[in-house]
């Protein structure tokens, strides 16, 4: 057994269908009487219900979210929970909406529960993203961790196909790098490895079926342990990738994970072999790079950087922003690899075998 820190993330967690009947007891719970509501145009019909349900408690609204969380959003989002003398933040929609949220909080001492309704799991997570001038950059606080999250089962069952594919990736993404991040341990690789059963095995049946509430159950709950383990470790340079096709190239995360993720894994192969091993029995496949672009295709999620609109002329600078902000990664991060990866996932070849 290697030596560890587990360090334990606060908060509360009700999961389950129909749970979102439950909001007004956890706000309650949280002392929330002002609340700022956050919602993105596919939670809108939710919102709309949470905004009638809680009443005079909702002193402030926003109902439109943009990707990536564009400093502006911020800014303004800011000042509304200020001028609405707001003491909570509720938001509900995808990893966008929980990452306004974040934002406000991350200088304001406010209440703040997330009910997401997609699979990006960054509302278990204390890290955040801001994106100004074309350049997202990600920090890490425990202050902006929801204090309070609720999964609904019921309110993924609508989920568009597409973006079920692209932010079931982004979940197994988040397992594969706790797995082999530089803070590991035992405990959050057992919830990684559980988190990557669950969305395996929860995506090949929505694939099928995409109302199958069993198959959106393990999903949730997949993404849920994906968030919680990537939560309490850090990332490696499969985030950087995505971060920067994504808040500078206008992609994605989800879209972007499911391309990359696979190139990434085939890279880290070698320096990893435990920890693919494992990976491998939790997918039952027996190469998880090719097991995961398998996958990708089974469930529709994208898997050429070409078909997202990036332009054969954007790799060069993406390389040269992924090489500048590198951090850890299990194997050297090398700008001829870099270059190489963008080059294969934008023609859309399957992720080396060698």
């Amino acid at each position: 057994m290697r030596p560890f820190v587990y360090e334990l993330l606060p908060g509360r967690v009700v999961f389950g269908s129909g749970t979102i009947a439950r909001l007004s007891v956890e706000l309650d719970a949280l002392e929330a009487s002002r609340v700022v509501l956050i919602s993105d145009n596919m939670a809108k019909s939710e919102a709309d219900r949470i905004e009638s349900d809680l009443g005079e408690r909702v002193v402030g609204r926003i109902n439109e979210i943009e990707p990536h969380v564009p400093i502006e959003e911020v800014e303004a989002a800011r000042r509304l929970a200020d001028d609405c003398q707001a003491n909570a933040v509720v938001t509900i929609g995808g990893g966008s909406t929980t990452g306004v949220g974040k934002a406000i909080v991350l200088d304001r001492e406010l209440a703040f529960l997330a009910i997401p309704t997609t699979y990006a799991g960054s509302e278990m997570t204390p890290v955040y993203g801001i994106t100004a001038g074309e350049v997202k950059r990600t920090g890490r606080d425990p202050r902006v961790k929801p204090k309070t999250v609720v999964y609904d089962v019921d309110l993924t069952l609508g989920l568009p196909r597409e973006v079920t594919a692209g932010s079931t990736m982004n979940a197994l993404a988040h397992c594969v790098e706790a797995l082999y991040a530089q803070e590991r341990n035992p405990i959050v690789s057992i919830m990684a490895l559980e988190g990557a059963k669950a969305l395996k095995r929860g995506s090949v049946i929505v694939a099928g079926d995409p109302g199958d509430v069993e198959g959106r159950s393990d999903l949730l709950y997949g993404a849920f342990l994906a968030g919680a383990s990537l939560g309490a470790v850090g990332m490696a340079i499969h985030h950087r990738i995505c971060h920067v096709l994504g808040g500078t190239f206008g992609l994605a995360h989800g879209d972007a994970n499911a391309v990359i993720l696979p190139h990434v894994v085939a890279y880290n192969r070698e320096a990893e072999p435990e920890v693919m091993a494992a990976l491998a029995d939790a997918l039952g496949v027996v190469d998880p790079a090719l097991g995961l672009r398998e996958l990708a295709e089974t469930i529709g999620a994208p898997t050429s950087l070409s078909d997202l609109g990036i332009r054969e002329p954007d790799l060069d600078k993406a390389t040269e922003m992924i090489v500048e902000g590198r951090g850890y990664n299990p194997r050297p991060v090398e700008r001829e690899w870099i270059r190489q990866l963008l080059e294969d996932a934008f023609a859309g070849r399957p992720p080396s075998t060698h």
